[in-house]
């Protein structure tokens, strides 16, 4: 359950234990005489970039009662209500809104640290009175096909709970209409939120996985097929399955760390059921994402010894074909050679030179005949013995 004190702690006990910045003291009275020169206005520590704050709220009792302009002034509604509680929501805030915060609840150096620069894993830390949550949330771009990851960070104290977005997802408006509509449940305090927006995150997980199925099922279907691209296209789901499990893994052991306090810190029972639930859910994901990184190792192994024996017929085929090139290509200098003996004795005998010993000679036409007809066939027969012909 989430690391905070049995009750509520009363106004004065807040005041004590300084757990939450004190009202700034009254100003003295300015010294007698003219003033010297203009004065500037004191620089509001406190005064947001209005593209920051999504959204702030303080409710009593589960019900909204405020929705401040600014943080001084949520700062100074909460002030005024003793049993209230702030709901700030931050997207990619600044650091001085990081730091006007931390001074105001009392948070902790390097949590608002972590929270600034983000790139942090799925982690819960207590710092006092304060819970700090990492967690990872997830979407499934239908256009990419890919999966896209976003940072949230939440900060829960004693009466309240503030969430730092790093990225698209969630969509924590949702959640908080949610708990809206369900006053009893929000009057529990800042650990109903805190485990509303877990839900919403692991339920976030819910499309991702759909789609990673959907993905992988393609993938099977490409790799039998022999697409050429199907190697890259594995290559990067494998690694978006990395990230899903360091955004999962880690989740089931924060949950169930929470879920071990639960006698410590007097969980309320609806809560400890809401937990459970959420517990269950994040379980059966980080079981289903194991199980796509396995699918998707034993898939790159067929692939790759589909592309191996792909590669080796072609090398087959290609050997084949060079030794039916090399048969013809005996063939054909085997018959050019036999070719070319009668036509050797044919060009020696047509020189007509008047010094030639067979030129006048009576049988020297047979002779020339004959030793053409020898050449050629003996030509042949080595030919054939040798397989070329």
């Amino acid at each position: 359950m989430s690391e905070r004190p049995d009750r509520r702690p009363s106004p004065s006990a807040a005041k004590r234990t300084g757990w939450r910045r004190p009202a700034a003291p009254a100003a003295a009275a300015p010294p007698a005489g003219p003033p010297t020169g203009p004065q500037p206005a004191p620089a509001d520590p406190a005064a947001p970039d209005h593209r920051s704050v999504i959204d702030s709220a303080v409710y009593r009792d589960g019900r909204r009662i405020a929705s401040p302009a600014t943080l001084a002034e949520t700062f100074r509604q909460l002030r005024e209500e003793p049993d209230g509680m702030a709901w700030i929501g931050l997207h990619r805030p600044t650091e001085p809104e990081l730091h006007s915060l931390a001074a105001e609840f009392n948070l902790h150096e390097l949590a608002v640290e972590d929270a600034l620069e983000a790139h942090q894993r799925p982690k819960l830390e207590r710092y006092g009175d304060t819970l700090f949550v990492v967690l990872r949330a997830a979407r499934y771009l239908d256009a990419q096909e890919e999966v896209d990851f976003a940072e949230l960070h939440i900060f829960v104290g004693p009466d309240f709970l503030i969430t730092v977005r790093h990225g698209g997802a969630p969509d924590l408006s949702a959640v908080r209409r949610r708990m809206e509509g369900n006053p009893e449940l929000l009057s529990l305090g800042p650990e109903a939120a805190l485990y509303a927006i877990l839900d919403a995150v692991v339920d976030g997980y819910a499309p991702v996985v759909e789609g990673v199925q959907t993905d992988i099922d393609e993938i099977e279907t490409e790799v039998f097929r022999g697409d050429p691209a199907v190697s890259r296209r594995i290559y990067e789901l494998s690694r978006e399955m990395v990230e899903f499990q360091r955004a999962t893994r880690p989740l089931v052991g924060m949950l169930h760390g929470l879920m071990a306090g639960f006698a410590k810190y007097g969980t309320d029972e609806e809560l400890q059921r809401y937990l459970r639930d959420v517990a269950d859910h994040v379980t059966h994901t980080s079981e289903r994402v194991d199980g796509f990184r396995q699918a998707l190792t034993e898939i790159l192994t067929v692939n790759a010894t589909l592309v191996s024996q792909q590669q080796n017929a072609e090398m087959r085929a290609l050997a084949e074909a060079g030794f039916e090139q090399n048969e013809e290509i005996k063939k054909i200098s085997s018959w050019a050679a036999i070719l070319f003996a009668p036509t050797l004795v044919g060009t020696i005998y047509g020189m007509n030179f008047e010094t030639m010993p067979e030129l006048h000679w009576a049988g020297g036409y047979p002779f020339a005949i004959l030793l053409m007809a020898v050449v050629c066939v003996s030509l042949y027969v080595i030919f054939k013995k040798r397989d070329w012909l």
